[in-house]
């Protein structure tokens, strides 16, 4: 009996290993580029710009007049535009929106209290200590206030609800998925004109229950990594059609045929605050030819458009180290 277990046991895991094996064989397998190239775009936070020593109009406006990029991908954090109860703040990203809009830039506005950039979510001091039911209650009335005032702006494409509402990073709360359903109703009952993106980790998740929930699903895309536990550097052992095969399940078990690449790797990954480690690290993690090699990496996934994810640190390193040729690089992809 106990030599039949272990049989059953050394097959089911012979199976598994031989399953696995071939996955990653079939993830691996070559993928030509598509012949047509997609859009590029990238994602712009004022907050980490100014937290890098960055004059934060400068940077934004470099990305428009220099760069060039005809897409952005702009979160509003809570604690910046309602400081107070009830008291809003627009004035930053209503320049923004002004400036995008003089140069037929269109715009991807990120609401919720998850959003890019470190600690992830973003709630007012003022709400800290407040009971978890009014603290609900004052998020929806928050996007609530944001979407009436800008859902007649021409330049805003989509509603991005929350980040990776589903992935358990940063200094957050638990997901709470009927708030998070809650505050998807609120935006399409508000403005059912406009698509609204959900996302989700590329590598770390399936997809289905962010891709369910979206009229576009939007899912990140990194290719090195350091392991917050360990500490410890590495590239994920998969090629493209590791992102083909999660849109199949999303297209199959989701219903969801619409998706984009809203967060490309494009800035180093290390253990640390990533200005404060020397200079050589930062550019062996990311690099003008690692930030080539991670564009041509995602067009063969043929997700369309991709927003490049890094463009703060690209200027940093061309305005307070003499370092251009990373900003240049990015010039010269979104020239094609």
């Amino acid at each position: 009996m106990i030599r039949k277990i272990i049989q059953v046991i050394v097959i089911t895991c012979g199976l598994l290993f031989l399953f696995t094996g071939l996955l990653l064989i079939y993830f691996n397998l070559p993928v030509k580029s598509s012949f047509q190239k997609p859009e590029l775009g990238v994602t712009y936070s004022s907050r980490y710009a100014r937290a890098i020593g960055l004059d934060e109009k400068e940077a934004y406006l470099a990305l428009l007049d220099d760069l060039k990029a005809r897409h952005i991908r702009l979160p509003l954090y809570w604690d910046f535009v309602e400081p107070h109860p009830d008291y809003f703040d627009f004035s930053e990203i209503d320049w923004q929106l002004t400036e995008a809009e003089k140069r037929k830039v269109d715009v991807i506005l990120i609401i919720g209290q998850k959003v890019p950039r470190w600690p992830e979510c973003h709630e007012p001091e003022w709400i800290r200590n407040q009971e978890l039911g009014i603290k609900k209650q004052e998020l929806l009335e928050y996007i609530e206030v944001v979407v009436k005032r800008y859902k007649n702006n021409p330049t805003v494409t989509y509603w991005q609800v929350e980040n990776e509402p589903f992935l358990p990073f940063g200094i957050c709360p638990p997901l709470d998925v009927k708030l998070l359903d809650e505050e998807l109703a609120l935006v399409r009952n508000l403005d059912s004109s406009r698509p609204v993106i959900v996302t989700d980790s590329g590598e770390l998740s399936l997809w289905i229950q962010a891709a369910k929930r979206a009229d576009v699903f939007g899912t990140t895309l990194y290719r090195s990594v350091v392991s917050g536990k360990l500490g410890i550097a590495f590239d994920y052992p998969i090629g493209p059609n590791f992102f083909k095969f999660k849109y199949w399940l999303i297209k199959t078990f989701a219903g969801q045929e619409n998706i984009m690449i809203v967060e490309l790797q494009g800035e180093p990954w290390l253990d640390g605050w990533t200005v404060d480690q020397p200079l050589e690290e930062q550019l062996e993690s990311m690099n003008a030819e690692k930030l080539r090699s991670n564009v041509e990496f995602a067009e063969k996934t043929g997700f369309s458009p991709i927003y490049l994810w890094g463009a703060e640190w690209w200027y940093w390193l061309k305005e307070k180290k003499n370092y251009p040729q990373v900003w240049e690089e990015a010039k010269g992809l979104f020239s094609k």
